[in-house]
């Protein structure tokens, strides 16, 4: 069973977001490593970058697959993880805290609303 902690929010899409004030760090779920495999490389944005809601931000590239990650609020980049360059398979061994995405400047705090509590998402994954 993947790890879905209970203080993120959660897309369909299967990234989490973890909100603090009008700052959200983003990254992938635990079922989502999983599906992907050993991750090989992560291509991130640069910061500044202005993010729709739904547009396409990031690839990871596993020995399976390349998969494309997409926000799920609009925002600015204001960070990206600088430990993914050297080091991709942090998104598989630690999925929700050292193999975190990016963070960035959230444009509209409603559109948290939108995304999916815990309990939610553990029901989507069955």
């Amino acid at each position: 069973m993947s790890k879905v902690p209970a203080d993120l929010k959660y897309t369909p899409t299967h990234e989490w977001l973890r909100i603090d004030g009008d700052i959200a760090t983003l990254g992938i779920t635990d079922y989502a490593q999983s599906e992907l495999g050993d991750i090989v490389y992560v291509d991130l944005p640069t910061p500044g970058r202005v993010l729709a809601a739904g547009d396409s931000f990031c690839s990871v590239e596993s020995v399976k697959t390349v998969s494309e990650v997409y926000a799920p609020i609009a925002g600015t980049v204001t960070a990206v993880n600088p430990a993914l360059a050297s080091q991709s398979e942090l998104l598989n061994s630690d999925p929700y805290e050292g193999g975190y995405l990016i963070k960035m400047q959230i444009a509209d705090s409603t559109a948290v609303n939108a995304l999916l509590n815990a309990d939610s998402y553990k029901a989507l994954l069955g």
